[in-house]
Formats: structure tokens, C-alpha cells, sequence
């Protein structure tokens, strides 16, 4: 969808919203939220009241066609505003989950899963990551054989984020047990409380109000009508899928390294050193500089990626289609490094403080390794820029 004028309203908008909506329906509670590990299920009725839940999908399954750039800009507010990873992974678990359901499920599998989901009365979470293995979805091993008109799902997930009260599972799964590589995957959508679905929570270094979770599937019996696609088409369908989810992590780690500086910023305008506001030694004043200026080349090389995307030039077949993969897949290490450096540089102009627990920076920091590896470590980004781009 293009980017217009009437669009640039609509981001003014959204941003007031954003900053409205952390400090008054999720700052007051999030330390209370990390302790307890989740947050409320309510907030997801919350969000879809406030249109974020729907933006992107069609109107005829209650969401609102929005272009990249707005949706973007969203994301970077609440980011910025809120400094909470844990809360926007799990509150749009469905950005991963259902872009499956859309682009290939059918009408029927449509109508019965997304609008719920966007309305925010069921929880939606993509299963792909195994014990043995994450990023290297081509040897994933849990199994769904035909019985019948059901599918019989036995393996194992880690690492799902929405993992425990997730009402809807979009899962790969390997259907031609004869073919061990790529061709041999498809995409099932399985109930969470499907008999033999079961859950265990986990414990992790940051995203702590985000549920995540372990799930084994034993024996589970799933109607073919939620096959996602065709069968032996989930490798394409993941592959398609990492795209969107590495594009929306750019923006949520740009919005987080904006939190860095400002809360930086502000703490330096404020301390007092030596006689003087800590602002005013050279040193802090060159330390944000830095931030400021890996924050401004991220956000340019997002906006130029994001263009492309809303212009419809992307992640096709031709060779203009691979070069922008290579540029998503670059722009999310680029985008996560200028995350880690400010996360770094705000503890440090914290000082103790940047040690205490309720500092956004503190948190920042615990955060930014999942942004490194989650949706693709960076050592594979670069692999697999290079391949997009002929090397």
C-alpha cells in the first residue's frame, strides 16, 4: 500500500496515541508486569480498541489497510515511549503468527482465526524454533502425518514468544517424513488447547512481562482444513514470513535505542558533577553524539527500506526483489547494533543508576541480545545478504 500525504496526518496521530497509551495504561504497572512474567490480557482488547491490532490486515476481517511507513512509525512510538520489549513482542505476536493465514490460508481458515485475533479475544503465536535447532528451519523435526481427515502433530517448540496463553499456534511442521530438507515442511494453525498440547514457561535474561514458552505436541489431532497453504509449502511460507518480522524488528530497535538517548539525555541535563550539569562535560556531550548519529543512520536506511516495501518492491523473484531481502537482513544487524551501543552508552551515563532495575536503559540493555538473535542471528543475516546479493 503507498504512502500519502493523508498518511504523514495519520503517523501525528498514532505517535500522540502511543505516548498516551504508555504513560498512562502501561508505565504505572510494567515493573509489576515484569515480575508476574506477563501482562494482562485485557491490553490486547485494549489495542485492538485503539485500531493497532487491525493495521495491515483487510477491512473484511476487521483490520485497516495501513502502509509500512505508518505501521512503522507506530511501533518506533510505543518503542521509544515505553522501553519495554517484553509487552510489544507479546502484544503483537500476531504480526508473525497470522501473515501466514493471510497471504496463503484459505477463506474459510481466514474468516475462522484472524478476526478474533484482531479484535484482541484470542492470542495468536508462530511455533518454529526447536530444541535442536533455530534458525536452521530446513531440519526441524516435529512431525504431522495423515489419519484420515486429521493431521497427527508430535515434536516439540522453544523459545515462543505469546508461548503460554496463546490461543492459536501457527506451526511448521514436516509432513513428508521421506523428504528430510526444505520441501518436505508445511504450516498447520493448532488450537491451544487441542488434547496433547502442552506448556511450560520460561525463564529468560529480559523480555520479562513477555510469555514465552516451551510446547510439546503429542499426539495432537488437527483438521486438514487448517493446513496453511499446500502441503510442502511452509518452507516458502517461513522464509516470506522473516521479511515483515525483520523490517517491524528495525523499527522496535530503533524506537528502543531513541529511548537510550532520551532518558540519557535527560538524566545528563539533570545530574550534577563536579559543580556542573553532566551535560556540559565534553565527554557525555560526544557519548550522545554517537548515539545520536548511529539513531539518524538507522532511521534513514529504515525509512529507505520501508519505501520500497509500501512501493511494492520487494521480496520478489527478480533480481531487485533479493537486493531488497539483503537490505531487510542488513538493516536488522544494523538497526540491533545501534540498539546495543545506545542501551551501552545510556548505562553508562546513568552510571549507578543505569544498574537499578525501573531505568529504561537497564532494561534496554537485557533486551537487546534476543533483538540480536531473534528473527535471525546476525551471523546468518549476513550469510544470507550475501547469497541474496550473488556472493
Amino acid at each position: 500500500m503507498p504512502f500519502t500525504q493523508e498518511h504523514s496526518e495519520d503517523i501525528q496521530l498514532l505517535e500522540d496515541a502511543a505516548h498516551r497509551f504508555i504513560q498512562t495504561e502501561v508505565q504505572p504497572h510494567l515493573e509489576a508486569w515484569e515480575e508476574a512474567g506477563q501482562f494482562p490480557r485485557s491490553l490486547y482488547a485494549r489495542a485492538a480498541e485503539l485500531g493497532w491490532l487491525g493495521m495491515g490486515y483487510p477491512e473484511e476481517l476487521g483490520g485497516t489497510p495501513t502502509p509500512w511507513a505508518v505501521r512503522n512509525a507506530m511501533t518506533i512510538a510505543l518503542a521509544r515511549t515505553g522501553g519495554s520489549g517484553g509487552l510489544l513482542a507479546s502484544l503483537f505476536s500476531h504480526n508473525i503468527g497470522m501473515p501466514p493465514v493471510l497471504r496463503h490460508g484459505s477463506k474459510e481458515l481466514q474468516a475462522r482465526i484472524i478476526p478474533d485475533v484482531l479484535a484482541g479475544c484470542k492470542i495468536s503465536a508462530l511455533c518454529i524454533t526447536e530444541p535442536g535447532g533455530g534458525t536452521d528451519v530446513s531440519a526441524l523435526k516435529t512431525t504431522a502425518g495423515l489419519d484420515g481427515n486429521d493431521y497427527v502433530v508430535d515434536g516439540e517448540k522453544t523459545f515462543i514468544t505469546s508461548g503460554t496463553r496463546a490461543d492459536w499456534l501457527t506451526v511448521a511442521v514436516r509432513t513428508d517424513l521421506q523428504n528430510k530438507g526444505p520441501m518436505g515442511i508445511s504450516m498447520l494453525m493448532i488450537p491451544g488447547d487441542a488434547p496433547g498440547v502442552s506448556r511450560s514457561p520460561l525463564k529468560k535474561m529480559g523480555w520479562l512481562c513477555s510469555d514465552t514458552a516451551h510446547i510439546r505436541f503429542d499426539g495432537v489431532r488437527v483438521p486438514a482444513a487448517n493446513l496453511v497453504g499446500e502441503e510442502g509449502s511452509g518452507f516458502k511460507i517461513i522464509l516470506t514470513n522473516f521479511n515483515g518480522e525483520r523490517l517491524a524488528m528495525s523499527a522496535l530497535a530503533l524506537g528502543f535505542a531513541e529511548c537510550c538517548y532520551d532518558e540519557a539525555l535527560s538524566w545528563a541535563r539533570q545530574r550534577k558533577t563536579f559543580g556542573m550539569a553532566l551535560v556540559d562535560h565534553q565527554v557525555i556531550r560526544h557519548k550522545l553524539m554517537d548515539m545520536k548519529m548511529r539513531i539518524e543512520s538507522t532511521r534513514a536506511w529504515l525509512n529507505a527500506v520501508t519505501a520500497r516495501a509500501d512501493a511494492g518492491d520487494r521480496g520478489d523473484k527478480s533480481a531487485k526483489g533479493a537486493e531488497w531481502v539483503a537490505q531487510v537482513c542488513l538493516l536488522k544487524n544494523h538497526a540491533t547494533q545501534t540498539m546495543q551501543f545506545c542501551a551501552d552508552q545510556g548505562v553508562q551515563i546513568l552510571g549507578g543508576m543505569g544498574f537499578m532495575r525501573g531505568t529504561a536503559c537497564e532494561r534496554i540493555y537485557r533486551e537487546v541480545k534476543v533483538m540480536m538473535i531473534g528473527g535471525g542471528a546476525e551471523e546468518i543475516m549476513k550469510e544470507l545478504a550475501s547469497r541474496q546479493l550473488g556472493l
